[in-house]
């Protein structure tokens, strides 16, 4: 139950009734009587919120940064028309642009009320309660209840990286043969023969089915399809540093989501696992891995490295490019990975995908005073350890490539488009 501003006014004017017209106990009395019956009556004649029903409709899944809607239908089952407000509460990370809304429900009636959501962290955001307040017919009372209506949205990474896949494509295209192109990898597989046009590359005219044809003929390549691509990313401590606005994660499921893609359209099986000291998310196929990675957040604790390999060796029986995508630190590296990392070259190739740190740079080219020297000499010795690692991880067959974070995802696109042209995959 609730009063409303009315009863306010009707105070008042009772308070100038008693003071002009009966000014003693009994007027005061008098007027809170009153007060106190309108009230009763007015909530008497206020429409039930107990046996309101809710269901929920609408998007259960969208793209971080980007509008959600969502439904709440609400349906009076009593005999009075509930007249009111409604408040429908999800937590702040969700994004409800307006929460409250007025209610007009007529008995046996249903209203459907829309949410636009526009959430502001990736993961699950689930709805709290939903709060209606019946006003009577007068305007003084109000009946509120509250209910548990069980909603959730599922907010997906951005996927800001898809708009290089159009270029990746378009090479994916020229390996394939379904473009003109002066350049063949070294691993192309015959695919078939055609008539020559210019552009194509003269080493690969067939001389014999040139004698036999009155046109001249070349082959055509494609590579090699159907290899086995595992991503991992490393949510320990190294994932949870922010560079700029963002964690190195997020630099990271860009990158996955981006090659995931790319890999799939070029014929590769793809798989995914996040892991630091246990398996956070797994998932076969790029269609499935927003969903996979909308509630991955990194942890503040060091990755077991042992564990990591480990796992990728479980699920991955035959030889696959690995794709780690974690940081170049030197401790972790030394005292984590290369430990274990022959057990992992050994069977598959693998690839590491670690972000840099704008910032760094910027602080490694500063001149103007002392501080600023300072600052650049930590930077450079923080570029050094970065390229001693590099070439530390390249001697045991580890390829590497370290981009800003808004030149990671397309970075390790061209990396692989490389690979598979070499034949190297």
């Amino acid at each position: 139950m609730s009063i409303t501003a009315r009863v306010g006014v009707l105070a008042l004017i009772g308070v100038v009734v008693v003071t002009l017209a009966l000014p003693s106990w009994t007027g005061v009395l008098a007027v809170l009587a009153v007060l106190v019956l309108l009230v009763l009556v007015d909530l008497a004649l206020a429409g039930g919120v107990r046996g309101l029903s809710f269901s929920r409709g609408g998007a259960t899944s969208g793209r971080l940064g980007e509008p959600i809607e969502v439904t709440l239908t609400v349906t009076n089952p009593g005999s009075r028309v509930v007249r009111g407000a409604l408040r429908d509460a999800w937590p702040p990370s969700a994004g409800v642009e307006s929460d409250r809304h007025p209610l007009v429900v007529g008995p046996g009636e249903s209203r459907t009320i829309s949410l636009r959501l526009r959430p502001s962290r990736r993961g699950t955001r689930s709805a709290h309660r939903v709060t209606v307040r019946s006003i009577g017919p007068l305007g003084l009372a109000a009946r509120q209840g509250s209910h548990r209506v069980p909603g959730e949205v599922r907010v997906l990474p951005p996927f800001h990286s898809r708009k290089h896949l159009p270029a990746r494509l378009a090479r994916l295209q020229q390996l394939d043969g379904r473009q003109a192109a002066m350049v063949r990898g070294e691993g192309m597989e015959f695919d078939s023969l055609r008539e020559y046009v210019i552009g194509d590359d003269v080493r690969s005219i067939d001389w014999r089915a040139t004698a036999r044809s009155a046109d001249v003929m070349v082959r055509t390549w494609r590579p090699e399809r159907d290899r086995h691509l595992v991503l991992v990313l490393d949510t320990g401590r190294t994932a949870a540093g922010r560079v700029g606005d963002a964690p190195r994660l997020d630099a990271a499921i860009e990158a996955a989501l981006l090659l995931g893609t790319l890999a799939s359209q070029a014929g590769d099986r793809v798989e995914l696992l996040a892991y630091d000291r246990e398996l956070h998310a797994a998932a076969k196929g790029a269609t499935s891995f927003a969903q996979a990675l909308a509630p991955v957040e990194p942890s503040l604790i060091e990755t077991d490295a042992r564990g990591l390999v480990g796992e990728v060796l479980k699920r991955t029986r035959r030889r696959a490019l690995v794709v780690l995508l974690t940081g170049l630190d030197t401790a972790p590296i030394e005292e984590g990975l290369l430990p274990v990392l022959p057990l992992l070259t050994a069977r598959h190739r693998v690839l590491l995908a670690a972000v840099q740190d704008p910032r760094v740079a910027e602080m490694a080219a500063g001149r103007g005073d002392a501080e600023a020297v300072y600052d650049a000499a930590a930077a450079e010795r923080t570029l050094a350890e970065r390229r001693w690692v590099t070439g530390l991880l390249g001697r045991q067959g580890v390829e590497v490539v370290d981009e800003l974070p808004d030149q990671l995802a397309p970075g390790l696109a061209d990396r692989y488009l490389a690979l598979k042209a070499a034949g190297r995959l």
